[in-house]
Order: C-alpha cells, then structure tokens, then sequence
C-alpha cells in the first residue's frame, strides 16, 4: 500500500510560478512511475506530467511543454511538478498518482494509487 500526498498549491496571478509536491510512503516508490494530473471543475481528470522509475524518462501533456518540470527524489519518496509561467487555464486540482510497472503512462487508470489532490488557481 502506497499513500501520496500533495502540497504546494495555491493562488497565483498568471505568468507566476508554483512547485508542488507529492510525498509517499513505503519502500517501493523508488519502483513506482509517478505522474501529475489535473482536473477542473466539470471536466475529466487530465494528464499533465509522468516520470519513469528512474527518473530518466519523463512525459508532458502538449499544453505544459516547456512550461511544466517533472523530477524525483527518490532518496527523499517525493516527486515535484515545477510550474513555470502559469496561465488561469491551469486553474485545476492537481493529483500525483503511482504506476507500479515504474515505466510512464498517460491514462489516469493505469495508476494505482492517488493522492488527495492540492488547489492550484491562476488569476488574470
């Protein structure tokens, strides 16, 4: 059993920047692919973010490429989204969720364990 749970979120004007976190328990995280989702009000739960067990390979939804950093401290069980030049469309609840085959994913039902989400509003 793996538990997750995010931090870092907030109200930010847009252009601004925010690095949220998502911390895990257990021994195995270091096996696990952690990705980043979100998902605003009315609409289904999005990819945004995914990183392989390692940490070598990472994976970004279209409209976060160049904006968005996935990384992981595998010493430290957390895995970190650093949101560059944020825009009020990025205005979400932002998820991290666990892979357990390690290798990186896009579809929020091949993760297995999910944290409780963190608030993440962008003002005009």
């Amino acid at each position: 059993q793996v538990q997750l749970v995010e931090s870092g979120g907030g109200l930010v004007q847009a252009g601004g920047s925010l690095r949220l976190s998502c911390a895990a328990s257990g021994r195995t995280f270091r096996n696990y692919a952690m990705g980043w989702f979100r998902q605003a009000p009315g609409k289904e739960r999005e990819f945004v973010a995914a990183i392989n067990w390692s940490g070598g390979s990472t994976y970004y939804a279209d409209s976060v490429k160049g904006r968005f950093t996935i990384s992981r401290d595998n010493a430290k069980n957390t895995v970190y989204l650093q949101m560059n030049s944020l825009k009020p469309e990025d205005t979400a609840v932002y998820y991290c969720g666990a892979e357990t085959t390690g290798w990186v994913k896009e579809s929020p039902s091949e993760y297995d364990y999910w944290g409780q989400g963190t608030q993440v509003t962008v003002s005009s």
